[in-house]
């Protein structure tokens, strides 16, 4: 190869480069209080285990300052950045290397060491709770991080009951702590806030939290907002971002079906832009302008062409594709077969199977994260009678369509597109049954 011929090579990555690069977009983020136009959800906390073979146990921290009156005190933290935590308790030896590549693997999670720090941050924020002398349970939250309680306030958590209608936007507003942790930003560790909400379900005698911080950027004269992790952490791991539209008003909330995860398309302006997601440590909220029209894009958006899959049946090892589907409505099942609404769905998709032509639909269940023992057990004893698949190391449908829960549902036209998701029971029924009796 002569010299000419490698300087233009040289240019032609170098002007591809600059084009690729052209098409980020990367949008400084201004965090805000509150939930903002997205609806909240709560994360369960629990405190430390006193099992001696936690594979947490290493990572535990090591605290005081209760209140001395309190009896029955339990410890516990909770994690603003669980991917920065395991990473550097790895690397001090309190993760061992098999449980660190475990966790990549169930949580489908590649490090990124440009955005996590090899020097340890405080990303935990530490609680306790106990009874107070009347016997009321009472909390206590480290809110600036010095993993000593004696300068915090005690307090009975807000008792939240799910069956109640109660508006978490007001509840946080009045009853969040702000606390402190450390972030990576621009490379250098620095202290931040933000207000952390704990509530008590009496009932199941529980603890949830969640974090009221959203963020915004504005590009092209819109709004864009930012809700990192269903409110549960604030490592932006997997983000959700949403157009705000001129037309909402306080108060006003997006529908979850209409909000835009990672490497999905978000429509400004008549543009379509991927989310590729959020850059902590620039503090950024990164989109990738796309040079293809919509109608050959995949995604798991309703309006998108649906990823393609390959696997095998479970119980024939027949093989089973997307291409071999074509021509039929189909509902892609994504379910585990130790969630409980799940197996509360069997009965219904018996139901509608039964009801539907097999020419016209077809049902295909996609089983993750369970063991071939159990699916077994299941398929026949609920005598399910449609093709299961289970989503392995090698066909990783489950990873493809970016499934983080159980159950999650799309239903496929015959071309390929994407006409609904995660619809249940009769609204599911109802749907399939007006889109294959026309």
């Amino acid at each position: 190869m002569n010299l000419k011929t490698l300087s233009l090579i040289a240019v032609c990555a170098t002007l591809m480069s600059a084009c690729s690069k052209e098409k980020t977009i990367r949008l400084t983020l201004n965090h805000q209080n509150g939930y903002g136009h997205f609806k909240s959800s709560l994360g369960g906390i629990a405190p430390y285990s006193d099992d001696e073979n936690n594979p947490w146990k290493e990572t535990y921290l090591s605290l005081s300052g209760a209140p001395e009156n309190w009896s029955e005190i339990k410890y516990g933290d909770i994690e603003t950045n669980i991917y920065q935590s395991v990473y550097q308790n790895y690397l001090a030896g309190k993760i061992s290397q098999e449980r660190y590549e475990e966790l990549q693997k169930s949580w489908n999670w590649e490090p990124d060491t440009l955005q996590l720090s090899k020097e340890p941050l405080m990303t935990k924020i530490a609680f306790a709770f106990g009874k107070d002398p009347a016997g009321i349970t009472n909390m206590i939250v480290d809110a600036n991080n010095n993993l000593d309680f004696s300068d915090d306030e005690s307090f009975v958590p807000f008792n939240y009951s799910p069956n109640e209608r109660i508006n978490l936007d007001s509840i946080a507003s009045t009853n969040s702590i702000n606390v402190s942790f450390e972030r990576l930003i621009e490379n250098k560790k620095q202290l931040v806030t933000a207000p952390l909400l704990i509530v008590y379900m009496s009932r199941y005698n529980i603890f949830m939290c969640n974090f009221a911080q959203h963020a915004v950027a504005d590009f092209e004269g819109r709004k864009v907002a930012v809700c990192s992790d269903g409110f549960t952490g604030l490592s932006y791991n997997n983000p959700r971002i949403a157009l705000l539209a001129d037309s909402l008003k306080e108060g006003d909330k997006i529908k979850r079906d209409q909000l835009i995860s990672k490497n999905e398309f978000i429509e400004i302006n008549g543009k379509l832009y991927k989310n590729i997601g959020v850059n902590v440590n620039s503090n950024t909220l990164e989109l990738e302008e796309m040079t293809l029209p919509k109608s050959e894009l995949h995604s798991t958006q309703i309006g998108f062409k649906a990823f393609s899959y390959d696997g095998n049946d479970f119980t024939t090892e027949a093989q089973v594709s997307s291409e071999q589907l074509k021509g039929k409505y189909v509902l892609l099942d994504f379910w585990a077969t130790w969630c409980g609404p799940c197996r509360q769905d069997i009965p219904n998709l018996k139901e509608l199977y039964e009801k539907t032509d097999r020419d016209k639909f077809e049902i295909i269940g996609i089983v993750g994260d369970s063991p071939s023992k159990a699916l077994k057990e299941i398929i026949e004893k609920d005598s399910i009678g449609w093709t299961q698949v289970q989503s392995t190391d090698s066909n990783k449908i489950k990873e493809t369509f970016g499934i983080h829960g159980y159950p999650t549902t799309f239903l496929i036209n015959p071309e390929g597109i994407i006409v609904a998701k995660n619809l249940r029971g009769k609204e599911l029924e109802e749907r399939v049954l007006e889109l294959t009796n026309d």
